[in-house]
């Protein structure tokens, strides 16, 4: 059985394993010093991550981020604010191409909703081909383009 739910303090380990399980993965901008233990616990102590349970088995997840280096960027419509960012989304290498990416940002839509969010609002590597395909599924507007954490970034935002 599979089910999405928030995850809790006993799901840390869990997590922290299926982040490091991305390193070293084609277009995976992530390495040994991020995403870290310290995000899990800023997740967590917001109620912010959310994760995928198969058979109690965590195989992805998906943070409510809340940066101030992506909030503050010129790109996000004002009438569209307050939006919040969906983040870290992870799937374990085996359960890749079963459509659990989109399960996982269909119910961080559903939850920024909940929150009176207006907007959702993401970043993106624009070298991951892999997520931008699977963004491709949503109404998601690009509105900008910006280099962040030493990164090459393509920036989207949805109305809610």
């Amino acid at each position: 059985m599979r089910v999405i739910e928030k995850a809790t303090a006993k799901d840390k380990d869990d997590v922290l394993k299926l982040y490091k399980a991305q390193l070293g993965r084609e277009y995976c901008p992530w390495n040994e010093y991020y995403p870290t233990m310290e995000e899990i616990d800023f997740d967590l102590s917001r109620d912010a991550l959310l994760v995928m349970r198969e058979d109690g088995k965590i195989i992805a997840a998906i943070s409510i981020d809340d940066d101030d280096s992506v909030n503050n960027l010129e790109c996000w419509t004002d009438e569209l604010q307050p939006g919040g960012e969906l983040s870290r989304l992870a799937v374990s290498p085996d359960c890749q191409g079963k459509g659990f990416a989109k399960a996982m940002i269909e119910k961080g839509l559903e939850e920024l909703k909940n929150r009176s969010y207006k907007s959702l609002h993401f970043l993106v590597n624009r070298n991951n081909l892999k997520a931008l395909k699977c963004y491709s599924a949503f109404p998601f507007n690009k509105v900008g383009e910006c280099e962040l954490y030493e990164q090459p970034m393509l920036c989207y935002e949805m109305e809610l």
